[in-house]
Protein backbone atom coordinates (compact mmCIF):
# COMPACT_ATOMS: atom_id res chain seq x y z
CA UNK A 1 0.00 0.00 0.00
CA UNK A 2 1.04 3.33 -0.79
CA UNK A 3 1.15 6.26 1.58
CA UNK A 4 0.41 9.38 -0.09
CA UNK A 5 0.15 12.78 1.33
CA UNK A 6 -2.32 15.48 0.13
CA UNK A 7 -1.82 18.71 0.89
CA UNK A 8 -2.74 22.69 0.06
CA UNK A 9 0.16 25.14 1.03
CA UNK A 10 1.07 28.56 -0.23
CA UNK A 11 4.68 30.14 -0.81
CA UNK A 12 5.61 29.84 3.09
CA UNK A 13 4.63 26.04 3.16
CA UNK A 14 1.54 27.66 5.47
CA UNK A 15 -0.99 25.02 5.70
CA UNK A 16 -3.78 26.60 8.00
CA UNK A 17 -4.87 29.52 10.02
CA UNK A 18 -6.75 29.32 13.48
CA UNK A 19 -7.79 26.06 12.78
CA UNK A 20 -9.05 26.53 9.12
CA UNK A 21 -7.62 26.60 5.75
CA UNK A 22 -6.67 30.25 4.98
CA UNK A 23 -8.09 30.50 1.10
CA UNK A 24 -11.14 29.52 -0.63
CA UNK A 25 -10.26 26.90 -3.58
CA UNK A 26 -13.64 25.22 -4.79
CA UNK A 27 -12.03 23.65 -8.16
CA UNK A 28 -9.06 22.07 -5.65
CA UNK A 29 -11.68 20.64 -3.11
CA UNK A 30 -13.24 19.37 -6.02
CA UNK A 31 -9.91 17.61 -7.57
CA UNK A 32 -9.40 16.59 -3.43
CA UNK A 33 -13.18 15.01 -3.58
CA UNK A 34 -12.00 12.93 -6.83
CA UNK A 35 -9.04 11.87 -5.84
CA UNK A 36 -9.76 10.17 -2.27
CA UNK A 37 -13.31 9.19 -2.90
CA UNK A 38 -13.53 5.26 -1.74
CA UNK A 39 -9.78 5.29 0.02
CA UNK A 40 -9.12 5.73 3.71
CA UNK A 41 -7.97 9.27 4.54
CA UNK A 42 -5.54 9.92 8.02
CA UNK A 43 -5.81 13.10 9.73
CA UNK A 44 -5.19 14.11 13.27
CA UNK A 45 -8.33 15.43 15.83
CA UNK A 46 -7.39 18.98 14.96
CA UNK A 47 -8.11 18.11 11.57
CA UNK A 48 -11.29 16.11 11.97
CA UNK A 49 -12.71 18.43 14.08
CA UNK A 50 -12.04 21.31 11.57
CA UNK A 51 -13.56 19.69 9.03
CA UNK A 52 -16.34 18.64 11.65
CA UNK A 53 -17.86 15.74 9.79
CA UNK A 54 -17.01 12.58 7.77
CA UNK A 55 -16.25 13.11 4.66
CA UNK A 56 -19.23 11.13 2.42
CA UNK A 57 -17.32 8.23 0.25
CA UNK A 58 -14.48 7.71 2.18
CA UNK A 59 -13.71 6.18 5.61
CA UNK A 60 -11.81 8.33 8.02
CA UNK A 61 -8.94 7.72 10.70
CA UNK A 62 -8.38 10.17 13.10
CA UNK A 63 -4.85 9.78 15.40
CA UNK A 64 -5.01 11.12 18.80
CA UNK A 65 -3.89 10.23 21.65
CA UNK A 66 -7.14 10.37 23.60
CA UNK A 67 -7.80 7.42 24.78
CA UNK A 68 -11.24 8.23 25.13
CA UNK A 69 -12.13 10.27 21.92
CA UNK A 70 -14.37 8.79 19.64
CA UNK A 71 -16.10 9.74 16.35
CA UNK A 72 -19.54 8.83 14.90
CA UNK A 73 -18.22 7.08 11.59
CA UNK A 74 -14.79 7.46 12.10
CA UNK A 75 -11.80 5.05 13.08
CA UNK A 76 -9.92 6.04 15.99
CA UNK A 77 -6.10 5.41 16.30
CA UNK A 78 -3.37 6.36 18.80
CA UNK A 79 -0.12 6.49 16.12
CA UNK A 80 0.39 6.42 12.46
CA UNK A 81 1.23 3.08 12.11
CA UNK A 82 -1.77 2.19 13.68
CA UNK A 83 -4.16 4.08 11.51
CA UNK A 84 -1.44 2.81 8.02
CA UNK A 85 -2.21 -0.52 9.66
CA UNK A 86 -5.94 -0.22 9.93
CA UNK A 87 -6.46 0.86 6.32
CA UNK A 88 -4.48 -2.20 5.10
CA UNK A 89 -6.69 -4.39 7.20
CA UNK A 90 -9.68 -2.64 5.19
CA UNK A 91 -8.04 -3.78 1.77
CA UNK A 92 -6.58 -0.25 1.18
CA UNK A 93 -4.38 0.18 -1.83
CA UNK A 94 -3.45 4.08 -1.35
CA UNK A 95 -3.81 5.68 2.03
CA UNK A 96 -4.46 9.23 1.78
CA UNK A 97 -2.47 11.88 5.06
CA UNK A 98 -4.80 14.76 4.98
CA UNK A 99 -3.36 16.58 7.68
CA UNK A 100 -2.38 18.87 9.82
CA UNK A 101 0.70 19.66 10.32
CA UNK A 102 2.47 17.45 13.10
CA UNK A 103 0.81 14.26 11.00
CA UNK A 104 2.13 15.49 7.58
CA UNK A 105 5.53 15.26 9.59
CA UNK A 106 5.26 11.94 10.95
CA UNK A 107 3.82 10.64 7.82
CA UNK A 108 6.38 12.04 5.35
CA UNK A 109 9.76 9.64 5.76
CA UNK A 110 6.61 6.76 4.87
CA UNK A 111 5.23 8.54 2.09
CA UNK A 112 5.19 7.57 -1.55
CA UNK A 113 3.71 10.82 -3.18
CA UNK A 114 2.82 13.98 -2.18
CA UNK A 115 -0.59 15.54 -3.87
CA UNK A 116 0.72 19.11 -3.92
CA UNK A 117 -1.52 22.44 -4.12
CA UNK A 118 0.87 25.47 -4.07
CA UNK A 119 -1.45 28.84 -3.31
CA UNK A 120 0.00 31.57 -4.87
CA UNK A 121 -0.39 33.67 -1.76
CA UNK A 122 2.06 34.52 1.77
CA UNK A 123 -1.18 34.94 3.73
CA UNK A 124 -0.98 34.14 7.52
CA UNK A 125 -0.29 30.42 8.72
CA UNK A 126 0.39 29.04 12.74
CA UNK A 127 0.61 25.84 10.69
CA UNK A 128 2.83 24.40 8.29
CA UNK A 129 3.59 21.56 5.94
CA UNK A 130 7.71 20.09 6.41
CA UNK A 131 10.06 20.84 3.84
CA UNK A 132 10.63 18.25 1.12
CA UNK A 133 14.59 17.16 0.51
CA UNK A 134 15.25 17.75 -3.03
CA UNK A 135 17.50 14.69 -3.32
CA UNK A 136 14.56 12.45 -2.25
CA UNK A 137 11.73 13.66 -4.08
CA UNK A 138 10.73 14.44 -8.05
CA UNK A 139 7.86 16.55 -9.29
CA UNK A 140 6.26 14.30 -11.80
CA UNK A 141 3.45 16.60 -12.60
CA UNK A 142 2.57 20.28 -12.68
CA UNK A 143 -0.64 21.92 -13.84
CA UNK A 144 -0.97 25.56 -13.23
CA UNK A 145 -4.61 26.27 -12.21
CA UNK A 146 -6.57 29.87 -12.37
CA UNK A 147 -10.18 28.83 -12.05
CA UNK A 148 -12.95 31.36 -11.78
CA UNK A 149 -14.33 30.92 -8.11
CA UNK A 150 -10.79 30.51 -6.74
CA UNK A 151 -9.83 32.54 -4.19
CA UNK A 152 -5.78 32.05 -5.65
CA UNK A 153 -4.50 30.94 -8.54
CA UNK A 154 -2.28 27.95 -7.87
CA UNK A 155 -0.10 25.09 -9.04
CA UNK A 156 -1.12 21.28 -8.53
CA UNK A 157 1.91 19.18 -8.37
CA UNK A 158 2.43 15.48 -8.17
CA UNK A 159 5.35 14.92 -6.34
CA UNK A 160 6.92 10.97 -6.03
CA UNK A 161 9.60 9.62 -3.54
CA UNK A 162 12.88 8.83 -5.68
CA UNK A 163 14.06 5.93 -2.74
CA UNK A 164 11.57 3.61 -1.96
CA UNK A 165 10.05 4.92 1.65
CA UNK A 166 10.43 3.85 5.04
CA UNK A 167 8.50 0.78 6.10
CA UNK A 168 6.83 0.48 10.16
Amino acid sequence: MIISLVVAYDLNLGIGWNGALPWRLPSDQKRFKKLTMGHHIVMGRKTWEAIGRPLPGRQSIIITHQSDFRAAEALVASSLAQAVRLAAQHGETECFVIGGGQIYAQALPFAGRVYATVVQSNGSADAFFPRLQPADWQETECRYIAEPGDQFAYYYKIIDRIKPPQEF
